[in-house]
């Protein structure tokens, strides 16, 4: 797997969100605003989905219009730029509602030797 490989990008967008899903487990929303380190490394996490969606081949976001490139993206870009604002609520509400749809999705789209 190589940078040039145009499915790198929806690997590490698949591959970062598994991740957040499994950090957070079965954490309940009030556990997750009272541990700094999980809060800090789901924004990493889903800011990295999110960057990694922005530089997913075009021709690849084409083909599968389905995906919510576009939302992946600018969910990053509110982490970002407004890290100083940042609603557990909804960090706990992706992880737990959007990302395990969005890893199926990516699921389905990788070549089969790849998922």
């Amino acid at each position: 797997m190589t940078r040039h490989d145009p499915w790198v990008r929806v690997r590490h967008m698949r591959d970062h969100a598994q991740e957040a899903i499994e950090l957070l487990g079965e954490k309940t929303l009030d556990e997750l605003k009272s541990d700094r380190t999980v809060q800090l490394a789901l924004v990493q996490l889903i800011e990295i989905v999110g960057e990694a969606a922005s530089r997913v081949d075009p021709g690849i976001r084409t083909a599968h219009p389905a995906v919510p490139w576009q939302l992946a993206a600018g969910m990053r870009h509110r982490l970002i730029h407004g890290y100083d604002l940042i609603e557990y609520a909804v960090v706990y509400d992706t992880v737990k509602g959007d990302l395990p749809l969005l890893v199926a999705q990516l699921d389905s789209i990788l070549p089969p030797t790849d998922v």
